[in-house]
């Protein structure tokens, strides 16, 4: 089942995609235009992987990591389908990362990576944004290029874990301005999902709605104010995001 949580009227609501359609928890349909899409999920602990893709790695001209590189990411940061993320007015170089996101669904400590699937909710699909200006290097990212408002969008549906039989063999694909700019598959990460859920479990507790982003793989270009990206991954979902002018925007306290 494909489930989301947009605004509709006013209101926040679930709902469910029905025959192309969305079914909002009262029962009423509605179409995709008619709402704002939200996050799937309220991110709690948000987990980031660099560098999890070999050919990612080597794209980037680094060694492929020997464990799990993970960051963290702060609400802030989420935004829902077909919202607007914020390019910085002095960035050089921002691109996207399409990434399989994976959601737990109950507290998990010290899982074994044989149990490892008992433990997640669903998926859905992320675009974790980074400016390549503010990197201090890739094997420690810092607040600036991954945790700034609006630059990572999520969703549009979380899809139940049983309806996703192998989440390690889906292929994902970006489209900016409707020309495919990237390609890959989640049969190449360097740490599969269950390697993660033990390795991430053996010293802390994983938490309902905690989130695990699993990293990108090769075909990352630069975007601009105006492009329109898509990231979609196989059997989860097609996500739209547009990129706009920074300094459009003004502080709630601003007359």
């Amino acid at each position: 089942m494909k489930r989301a949580r947009v605004a509709y009227l006013g209101a926040i609501h679930g709902g469910i995609e029905v025959d192309g359609r969305l079914r909002l928890d009262d029962g009423r349909m509605v179409s995709e235009e008619d709402v704002v899409w939200l996050p799937p999920v309220k991110p709690r602990t948000v987990f980031a992987l660099g560098l999890n893709y070999a050919d990612h790695a080597k794209e980037l001209s680094f060694k492929a990591p020997s464990e799990p590189l993970v960051f963290l990411k702060g609400p802030n940061t989420f935004i829902g389908h077909r919202a607007q993320t914020r390019r910085p007015k002095d960035a050089t170089y921002m691109h996207y990362e399409c990434e399989l996101a994976v959601v737990i669904g109950r507290p998990a400590r010290k899982v074994k990576r044989e149990n490892a699937y008992d433990y997640v909710a669903g998926y859905t699909v992320a675009n974790d944004y980074a400016i390549r200006d503010y990197l201090e290097n890739y094997y420690r990212p810092n607040l600036r290029v991954k945790n700034r408002d609006t630059c990572t969008p999520i969703g549009p549906w979380l899809v139940d874990a049983q309806d996703v039989p192998d989440p390690m063999n889906l292929t994902l694909r970006t489209y900016v301005n409707g020309k495919q700019t990237q390609e890959g598959s989640t049969r190449d990460m360097i740490f599969s999902i269950p390697v993660l859920i033990e390795y991430l479990s053996s010293f802390m507790t994983l938490n309902e709605g905690d989130i695990i982003l699993t990293g990108t793989p090769e075909g990352l270009v630069n975007t601009a104010v105006g492009d329109e990206v898509v990231t979609e991954i196989e059997g989860i979902g097609r996500l739209v995001n547009t990129i706009v002018d920074d300094s459009s925007f003004r502080s709630p306290d601003f007359p």
